[in-house]
């Protein structure tokens, strides 16, 4: 019921786009709307956050899974879930290359490297860290590509549309603030609405951001005991939006996450060793090796 809901209203929220008109002053090129999109989100170093996940798979659908975590560019991650008690289930790490995963009930702790296919060992989606990161700072993960490759048009907001290697092709949805919709194209604030990525043909992910805002700096961490140096935040204010909604559709392995953001921070202070975990006692210790 869920899934048929959704794609019930999509074609209405669609069509409702497609009807309005476009800003006076419009982008003349994608890149220039990726510059500018780059721009927006560049005070913008991190985020951590409290969530709620709803996972919808093979294995079923479970619903209101806590979530604490830590995204830093380019590639950073931390993700804790959390029992209603506080009581940490899992962890994931991935520092830039390589990850580590520990389980509370089975007593396990594996190592790897960073790819799509360990991340999903929490998340059930296989994206890659940098693209996880990217989408809880509310940008997009952009795929290499020349210039020649990219074409923007407005069909009820910037759609851009590009080629990369191995066949891969992305479309990236960008929406003007309100605020600045009147504005020279260069002065225009961007915010993703989604992203869809294929490979020869295939529909790898689509992400869906909603309910952004601005978020407040994260303050300084400071030790409890007086031993260590506070740690300043890890960048200063920024204004760039975060979404308080990110949908992550896999459809070629029909799973779906919803990610609802309850409490989330801008550019918070980045500890030594945050994203690594030492192993502990007692584990079956385990590698990780997919690709």
């Amino acid at each position: 019921m869920w899934a048929r809901r959704t794609l019930t209203l999509l074609p209405t929220a669609l069509f409702l786009a497609s009807c309005r008109s476009a800003p006076p002053s419009q982008f003349p090129t994608a890149q220039a709307a990726l510059d500018r999109l780059q721009q927006t989100y560049a005070c913008s170093r991190g985020v951590s956050g409290e969530a709620e996940v709803d996972y919808f798979g093979d294995e079923g659908r479970f619903r209101g899974v806590s979530l604490i975590y830590t995204a830093a560019l380019t590639d950073q991650l931390r993700l804790d879930v959390v029992s209603n008690f506080g009581l940490v289930l899992s962890t994931l790490t991935a520092d830039g290359t390589d990850f580590s995963y520990y389980d509370l009930q089975s007593r396990t702790f594996l190592k790897g490297p960073a790819s799509e296919c360990n991340v999903a060992r929490l998340t059930q989606v296989p994206v890659p860290p940098f693209v996880l990161v990217q989408l809880l700072r509310g940008e997009a993960p952009i795929l290499v590509h020349e210039a020649n490759q990219a074409t923007i048009a407005w069909n009820g907001n910037y759609e851009i549309r590009l080629k990369s290697k191995h066949q891969a092709e992305e479309v990236i949805v960008l929406e003007p603030h309100a605020s600045d919709f009147d504005k020279p194209f260069s002065q225009q604030r961007l915010r993703v609405l989604e992203v869809r990525v294929t490979q020869a043909g295939v529909a790898l992910y689509t992400a869906q951001l909603a309910d952004h805002a601005p978020r407040a700096l994260a303050p300084a961490w400071r030790d409890s005991d007086d031993f260590a140096p506070d740690v300043a935040p890890s960048g200063p204010a920024c204004s760039a939006e975060v979404p308080g909604r990110i949908r992550l559709e896999v459809p070629y392995l029909g799973r779906d996450i919803v990610i609802r953001v309850k409490e989330v921070v801008q550019n918070p202070p980045l500890l030594p060793g945050g994203f690594r975990q030492n192993v502990p006692s007692g584990v079956k210790v385990g590698r990780a090796d997919c690709r």
